[in-house]
């Protein structure tokens, strides 16, 4: 059982958008929208998996950039 670490994720969200080179301002809002998204959802969760997290976080951030989604779902898989 994890717990949502909303700071934790924004940081991580950040940095993957640095290093696709996604302007700044844009990046907040997706990251942003994203976090309130995942929020809402995972609000009647008792359990979280890190799946589940992934999951939500990868088909949320799709919406705005797929790129980010694609890099935060294979965070650890990509060489």
């Amino acid at each position: 059982m994890n717990t949502f670490d909303e700071k934790t994720l924004k940081k991580q969200l950040e940095i993957d958008a640095r290093a696709l080179n996604i302007p700044p301002g844009s990046a907040e809002i997706f990251i942003k929208r994203t976090i309130s998204a995942v929020k809402s959802a995972l609000k009647h969760k008792s359990i979280i998996t890190d799946q589940d997290l992934t999951r939500l976080v990868s088909k949320e951030l799709k919406k705005y950039h797929p790129d980010l989604a694609y890099v935060f779902k294979n965070r650890d898989t990509i060489i």
